[in-house]
């Protein structure tokens, strides 16, 4: 194991930045910065997680700052660009101005969504062109019926969807709407929340493998994870500053393939960020960092907490996921 004391958890920064969409659920992206050997590494598990789910998002952080990441097998990565939850003019212009020639689109945020959800799927294909691929995330909103009668629905408005995220919660859900459509399935969530994502069986349920390390406890367990998944992965950003950014790069890099346009174009949902250069696509890819983005100084400033109230609660929050992560052996394996 890491000797942890060599990470400077006393002088975490905790930062608040407001996002430029309200974006799962939430207007202002917190978490915290920590400095170790090697660089800074991010800890921002969503403020809903538990402790033990929060000490797989530290393992990540720890490996970035005290590890550092395997070498790459590429240099750049294809990206698509992400539309949430907005009207279809937004959503048009999103992907029209992106530069991906792949869009993800969020649906189903509410349970009348549809007719929105067809209007935004139409909009971005109108923005893409015959030739773009569109990808959508209904992060396990419905139920087998309900995801069948609109996944055929949102295929027909996107002209030919290239796959389906997370339309229900279980995996023997997936399988039974893989069975009844056309559609390609990823699996997000029955992965990432699964109890050991190292054994749950997504091959028969899934034609791709959406893999996030930052939840997974970092790059090369990521890397264990998606072998074990015996997919095609896509690698996903989980609403990183460009610090924990650059480690979902290093995961996509280092995978033996990559078969798809991953989701990590995701730093302009903020309005700001905690580097002098945010990790941001350019014609459709983003090169890899060889090393962890470093923060700049004054916009760590301009970012940081304020309330001394949110400060506290995410020190403690940090202490606990230490603990958690120092009695769970499988999440220190680096």
């Amino acid at each position: 194991m890491l000797a942890l004391d060599d990470i400077d958890f006393d002088g975490a920064r905790v930062y608040a930045i407001p996002m430029t969409t309200r974006f799962r659920g939430i207007t202002v992206r917190e978490g915290m910065l920590l400095r170790g050997p090697v660089g800074w590494g991010e800890f921002c598990p969503f403020l809903e997680y538990d402790d033990h789910t929060a000490a797989s998002w530290l393992a990540t952080a720890v490996e970035q700052c005290a590890l550092g990441w395997p070498e790459p097998v590429r240099d750049e990565i294809p990206i698509n660009c992400t539309v949430p939850a907005v009207g279809p003019d937004r959503a048009r212009e999103i992907a029209a101005t992106s530069g991906c020639g792949t869009a993800k689109i969020k649906i189903a945020d509410h349970p009348a969504s549809l007719r929105d959800d067809l209007a935004r799927v139409e909009a971005v294909r109108d923005a893409l062109g015959p030739s773009g691929a569109i990808r959508v995330d209904a992060n396990a909103a419905w139920d087998v019926d309900t995801a069948i009668r609109h996944i055929r629905q949102l295929d027909k408005a996107a002209d030919g969807l290239e796959y389906v995220e997370q339309p229900c919660p279980t995996i023997d859900e997936l399988a039974a709407v893989r069975r009844a459509v056309d559609v390609r399935i990823a699996a997000d969530e029955s992965i990432r929340r699964a109890e050991d994502p190292m054994r749950v069986a997504v091959a028969g349920a899934a034609d791709v493998a959406v893999i996030k390390c930052t939840p997974l406890g970092g790059v090369r367990r990521a890397l264990r994870i998606a072998a074990a998944a015996e997919l095609p992965c896509v690698v996903s950003s989980a609403l990183e500053t460009s610090v924990g950014l650059g480690a979902q790069l290093a995961l996509a890099a280092a995978l033996p393939r990559l078969d798809f346009a991953c989701g990590l174009g995701t730093t302009t949902l903020l309005r700001d960020d905690v580097v002098a250069q945010p990790l941001r696509p350019v014609d459709g890819f983003m090169r890899v960092p060889r090393t962890p983005p470093e923060p700049d100084p004054d916009r760590l400033a301009a970012v940081a907490q304020t309330d001394p109230d949110r400060v506290t609660w995410w020190r403690e929050r940090l202490r606990r996921a230490r603990a958690e992560l120092e009695k769970t052996p499988e999440l220190t394996q680096w």
